[in-house]
């Protein structure tokens, strides 16, 4: 099938993106990398009159070491004070290519949890066209982007006609493919804390196919008490912040805030024995009410292998933030977990 007419709109600027999207209300629709889109329009399962294409709005693209404070009006529309100690962070332009990302140093070395999704994502003729904005503004729950957004406490930065706004990825997820976006809103950009001190980031899913959608997965970020010490090799350190994003676990991206509740605070030396990862694994799942069913299994399939994932993943971030190090005392992947038993 062929997608329905359309009028194609290029602008050249944001402003520009936001004045036409304004203008042409309900009937107007953005594209960034069309990876999710055009196969909706070819298949008519979506119509617009008219695509705005963001692909010559240079001013969405980059990857930028910043410092300092939040974005302005975090949650709030128009100019604001923001917010302060938000320390190193990077900015990622929403129409930065996943490739981009995937090949990044600084996006390796400042925010490693998001460069190790993002091989992860389809294929790589996927990645070089699909951007991190048409991601988090497709909000499909079993993404690895939304939930490393949630993982990681990022700021999504959106322009309107009535100015900037900064939304935490923690209210930007709102149901099934819907995000706090306004109709005539378009994001612009995505804000990452840089962890200071001890850290470990670790993501694992489960898929039927290389490249396809997950049936389960698990973002976690692991950051220890930098002034307990811990001695070399951070065993003896607390957990300050412990954060496990969930996708192809429910109707949006999801945090496991039981599971994460059950270690902060703790010493970090005693969370690396099988047994404590296999009960957080089992935490994640237990507060889940709205698991889907599909041709890939019914729920309780779905929990199975969404408790293994967050097992290995725990694992593996455990292990870095503990030893310094991935694999430190050992870091199995999902595969290596289920051979073991």
């Amino acid at each position: 099938m062929k997608p329905a007419p359309f009028e194609y709109h290029a602008p050249a600027s944001a402003e520009e993106a936001v004045q036409l999207l304004a203008e042409l209300a309900d009937g107007a629709k953005l594209i960034a990398g069309g990876q999710s889109l055009v196969p909706l329009l070819a298949l008519r399962l979506a119509s617009f009159e008219h695509l705005i294409d963001l692909r010559k709005v240079s001013g969405l693209r980059g990857i930028e070491d910043r410092a300092g404070s939040l974005p302005d009006s975090v949650g709030s529309e128009g100019a604001g004070s923001g917010g302060g100690g938000f320390g190193e962070s990077v900015w990622i332009g929403s129409g930065t290519t996943e490739a981009a990302i995937g090949r990044s140093p600084l996006a390796a070395s400042k925010v490693p949890l998001l460069a190790r999704a993002t091989p992860l994502i389809g294929h790589f003729q996927i990645r070089n066209r699909g951007t991190i904005g048409g991601s988090l503004a497709h909000a499909d729950a079993a993404a690895e982007y939304p939930a490393v957004a949630l993982a990681l406490d990022a700021v999504i930065e959106t322009l309107s006609p009535r100015g900037r706004r900064a939304i935490p990825a923690g209210e930007f997820f709102t149901g099934i493919w819907s995000t706090a976006l306004e109709p005539d809103e378009l994001l612009t950009g995505v804000t990452f804390r840089s962890p200071g001190g001890r850290a470990g980031f670790a993501v694992e899913e489960f898929a039927r196919r290389p490249g396809d959608f997950a049936v389960a997965g698990a973002a976690v970020a692991i950051e220890l008490d930098a002034a307990a010490g811990g001695g070399a090799d951070g065993r003896d350190a607390r957990v300050r912040r412990c954060a496990i994003g969930l996708f192809g676990l429910g109707p949006t991206p999801l945090r496991a805030s039981a599971a994460e509740a059950v270690v902060v605070g703790g010493a970090a030396g005693e969370m690396g024995t099988d047994a404590f990862a296999r009960g957080i694994g089992q935490a994640a799942m237990a507060d889940l009410d709205s698991v889907p069913s599909d041709l890939h299994g019914p729920a309780s399939y779905r929990k199975r292998v969404g408790a293994a994932v967050v097992t290995a993943a725990w694992r593996r971030a455990i292990n870095e933030a503990v030893g310094g190090a991935v694999g430190y005392l050992h870091s199995e992947t999902i595969d290596e977990e289920a051979a073991r038993g």
